[in-house]
């Protein structure tokens, strides 16, 4: 695994929501050995553990990496309340990525909420030929609908509560898109049981499938024992380490529970 450590300055801040906040970050460095799905572990002045967000964009000619996370307690508070110019303990890139297959395939990306940021990045290198479903609670929380349009992709959006888009989960969009043509790859990241939904579909069509879990962690980089998830190797059942042997993983390798 190979990675950085450094402080690097923001250069870009919004608020998307109430809850989720938008950064960009200035690290030349960092951006060009970054591949889309891997994530940075971020040190917060006050609190001894690193908070690891995924990365949402990746530009390797302006030397920047895009983060967007929601506030989930008081270390992400506090990291929501850094301003421009003020500086990021910045650990990364870690964990491994999303293959990237030649642009002119079809794939299809899949995000669930929080989990929709980390499949900007692989959508984008497939333009128009990748479609993006989005899931959300309801319509206030879309984020990054535009982002994704903007990449070329069709862009499809899911709510719970039909307030946006299609009215149901994002499984019920992606059998729709599956009926319409197939797919040399599905990308997904979100809450398990979705995971658990978009790998039975494409399992059952003979879909290669990977999926990005989020678990809490610790060190990073493989040397504790916070972030450790089932997964099946050679027809058993192991532990494997979200940090360093994912955060992405085959569909089929995943015990979803």
């Amino acid at each position: 695994m190979c990675y950085l450590q450094g402080c690097y300055p923001i250069v870009k801040k919004r608020q998307l929501t109430s809850s989720i906040f938008d950064l960009t970050f200035s690290c030349p460095e960092m951006a060009r050995m970054a591949q889309p799905g891997q994530f940075v572990h971020i040190r917060i002045e006050g609190f001894s553990l690193r908070r690891p967000i995924s990365i949402a964009q990746i530009d390797r000619e302006e030397g920047l990496l895009r983060i967007v996370f929601e506030v989930r307690g008081a270390g992400t508070q506090a990291l929501s309340q850094l301003g421009k110019s003020e500086q990021l303990d910045v650990l990364g890139p870690l964990g491994n990525s999303f293959p990237l297959l030649e642009p002119w395939r079809k794939i299809i990306v899949v995000g669930g909420g929080i989990g929709v940021p980390p499949m900007l990045e692989t959508a984008a290198h497939y333009g128009a030929n990748a479609t993006a479903i989005l899931g959300f609670r309801t319509a206030s929380a879309v984020i990054l609908e535009a982002d994704f349009k903007a990449a070329g992709c069709d862009t499809r959006i899911a709510t719970d509560d039909g307030s946006a888009g299609y009215h149901g989960l994002v499984t019920g969009l992606l059998e729709q898109r599956l009926a319409e043509q197939g797919a040399a790859l599905i990308c997904a990241c979100g809450p398990m049981p979705m995971l658990r939904g978009v790998a039975q579909l494409a399992q059952a069509q003979g879909i290669p499938c990977k999926v990005s879990l989020e678990e809490h962690m610790g060190c990073g980089i493989g040397a504790c024992l916070v972030c450790a998830c089932k997964t099946v190797k050679d027809g058993r059942e192991i532990f494997s380490h979200v940090c360093k042997d994912g955060p992405v993983f085959n569909a089929q390798e995943v015990v979803f529970e």
